[in-house]
């Protein structure tokens, strides 16, 4: 017997619990701090690799959040937040670094680790955009770095596919028992262990514990902050949309331009050399002739050459100024980027407090303001 609707026969439950995995894997929840923006201590290095710092610190949240869409769309994780670190509270810390990032050339690396500090594995990525990529109208509102996105999630889920459910489950684990020892240490560290840069899980507290309920509490109420800077993460990211995608295309025309100025430069510089040797050749094979005819047409070919060369390598001179009017104006594209947050008043229980400062420093403020919350209640005052 079988219907659309009711409770189904015992035969029928059993099939179905029998075509059902033996064991589900945990969703971990995914940490990815902003991208390390991969910006040289050198400035001159900097500039010879026509790096904008702004722009590319405006690519590091950029790369983050669009990372963190491919991750949510295979649906194989838990919650996948954006951090301003690595300080958040993840199961799972997906960490970037931007390689090369030019409107044609797009290469990152990443490294994975799990909350126990234990490293899963690190890759470098990267993708060349063909110079017809803008003009096929089918990828019209596409990002043309996208396969680079797509390539490190699909990794990510077939490592996750490798790793066994047991240990992924205690990986739950693990993370409250941090976060509850970075409140407080004394109550927490005994479930813990250290040992060679790895954290394992010696016991677990009791569900009735109140000091877990309250961490529990705590950490729902940071979740929630995290999730609030999704939000501006976004925000941040829509506006440079425009923009940024209009960089991305001049930058790919910028690079195919400098590659074929850079050749042209090449080969210029090379014949201008070899029409200097020759004027050079020609003009001494002259005065050695002992015929004057002879000499005075070597000389004047020599200096006919010599010319020649020396406005062939001008040429090549002027073209490397070419490169340098094509570097400045992809830098100039970064000049407006800015990642500043707007003041915040946070609340916590009735406490309040006003934060201000980039994402990072607003997130070690609430962290602050969440401890000396922690701190009042944990010492209460003597009731009379």
């Amino acid at each position: 017997m079988s219907t659309s609707v009711g409770p189904r026969t015992s035969n029928e439950v059993k099939t179905a619990v029998q075509s059902q995995p033996q064991y589900q894997k945990a969703k971990l929840d995914i940490i990815i701090p902003v991208f390390d923006p991969g910006l040289p201590d050198d400035p001159e290095e900097m500039e010879e690799e026509r790096i904008w710092p702004e722009l590319r610190r405006a690519e590091s949240v950029r790369f983050a959040l669009k990372l963190k869409e491919e991750l949510e769309k295979t649906g194989r994780f838990g919650a996948v937040r954006i951090a301003p670190n690595s300080e958040a509270t993840g199961d799972l810390y997906v960490m970037g670094k931007i390689l090369e990032s030019n409107g044609k050339d797009v290469e990152i690396e990443i490294d994975v680790y799990d909350i126990s500090g234990a490293h899963w594995y690190n890759e470098d990525y990267d993708h060349e955009v063909l110079e017809r990529f803008h003009k096929t109208y089918r990828n019209k509102g596409k990002d043309p770095y996208q396969p680079v996105f797509e390539e490190a999630a699909l990794d990510l889920v077939a490592h996750l596919s490798d790793a066994d459910a047991t240990d992924l489950a205690a990986l739950k684990s693990v993370t409250e028992m941090r976060f509850g020892a970075n409140f407080s240490e004394e109550a927490f560290v005994e479930y813990i262990r250290e040992e060679n840069g790895r954290v394992e899980l010696v016991s677990l507290p009791s569900e009735l514990d109140p000091m877990l309920a309250r961490i529990r509490a705590i950490r729902v109420r940071d979740q929630l902050f995290i999730d609030n800077l999704q939000d501006h993460y976004a925000e941040f990211n829509a506006e440079m949309s425009t923009s940024y995608a209009l960089w991305q295309e001049q930058g790919l025309k910028e690079e195919t331009a400098l590659d074929e100025a850079q050749s042209k430069a090449t080969t210029q510089a090379i014949v201008g050399g070899l029409l200097t040797i020759l004027a050079i050749g020609l003009a001494v094979g002259g005065a050695n002739s002992g015929n004057p005819g002879r000499s005075t047409a070597a000389t004047a070919g020599g200096i006919a050459a010599g010319i020649g060369g020396a406005v062939m390598i001008s040429e090549s001179f002027r073209t490397s100024k070419e490169l340098e009017f094509h570097a400045n104006t992809i830098e100039e594209l970064g000049e407006s980027i800015d990642s500043e947050l707007a003041p915040q008043v946070v609340e916590f229980e009735g406490e309040t407090k006003k934060i201000t400062g980039n994402a990072e420093k607003q997130f070690a403020e609430w962290r602050a303001f969440l401890k000396e919350i922690y701190e009042k209640e944990k010492t209460p005052e003597t009731q009379l």
